[in-house]
């Protein structure tokens, strides 16, 4: 079934759009993360402009993390305070992220920009949690106790100053990691359409130690009032958010999330992480890949925008 795309000006079967929704709203509830970087891509790849992606790509992940946060806030694994210092930086990162993409947008170079930030960050963060999960299950398998995610456990950053205690994660830490990190994420995500799970997960694991069972559901609360935020300023800002795909998206990543959620509590974290991993990279080489090789064509017409007719 074909529908048209408004923003994107193109048509699209839905039964693929929705399919895609409901594939990554199930990743989303599985890991903890928004699922944008994954979505994006694929968007990406099957046409749609990627301005319109990134920007659309929000809703998505503001619906399959809110559908996920639902089943995470009944079994009581979100610390409501962690969260909301998080989302303090994310709006604030979401704004500055906006502008950012504005003016890459208006001077043409938005699209080269995205494919070497997926490559350089996807390709790192992906790298380092693989090496790290491997070791940990290595760990595991042997016999050998894992210590890498033991809540109270102390590194530079317990030694700043404003510390604030957050009891559902049993922490007492400095405010200011918190922010740059919530800042961080919301950046990013608005720039390239990402929730930041993928980083926000491993950040908030191995920085701060806060308990797997609590990271998830933190990290889906914080991404979904950021992305909103972001939605919010795209369709005010850049206007590319796409409605019509985006309600497709969001129907198929609310369905897919609480498949999700309910399967990632039956999995160990190592797992997880290893599996996040694994995701990771397969998303970067596709990106570092289109880059490599040869474009069918050499030259193409891009409307810049504020250009003149």
């Amino acid at each position: 079934m074909q529908v048209y795309l408004p923003i994107a000006e193109i048509p699209v079967n839905m039964f693929v759009i929705f399919g895609m929704g409901g594939a990554v709203g199930f990743l989303s509830g599985l890991f903890g993360i928004g699922g944008g970087f994954l979505l994006t891509p694929l968007l990406i790849f099957s046409g749609i402009p990627p301005a319109v992606s990134v920007a659309t790509v929000t809703t998505q992940v503001v619906a399959s993390s809110a559908s996920a946060v639902v089943t995470y806030w009944r079994r009581k694994a979100i610390d409501l305070k962690l969260a909301t210092m998080l989302l303090i930086g994310g709006v604030v990162g979401s704004l500055l992220g906006v502008i950012l993409f504005d003016v890459l947008q208006s001077v043409g170079q938005l699209d080269l920009v995205i494919s070497l930030a997926y490559v350089t960050f996807l390709g790192a963060i992906g790298s380092l949690m693989l090496i790290e999960s491997v070791r940990a299950i290595r760990r595991r398998k042997s016999g050998a106790r894992v210590t890498a995610r033991r809540p109270g456990q102390h590194n530079w950053i317990h030694g700043l100053p404003f510390k604030m205690r957050f009891r559902q994660s049993k922490l007492y830490v400095s405010v200011l990691p918190i922010l740059a990190l919530g800042g961080i994420i919301g950046f990013l995500g608005t720039v390239l359409g990402i929730g930041g799970g993928f980083m926000m997960v491993p950040a908030l694991i191995y920085l701060l130690r806060v308990p797997t069972n609590i990271v998830i559901g933190t990290s889906l609360l914080q991404i979904m009032f950021t992305m909103a935020a972001a939605t919010i300023f795209h369709s005010i800002g850049t206007q590319t958010v796409d409605i019509v795909l985006a309600l497709t998206l969001m129907i198929g990543g609310v369905i897919g999330a609480q498949f999700g959620a309910r399967m990632g509590q039956n999995l160990r974290g190592d797992q997880l992480r290893l599996l996040l991993a694994l995701l990771v990279l397969l998303v970067g080489m596709r990106f570092a890949i289109d880059l490599l090789l040869t474009p069918e064509d050499f030259y193409s017409i891009a409307i810049m925008k504020g250009a003149g007719a």
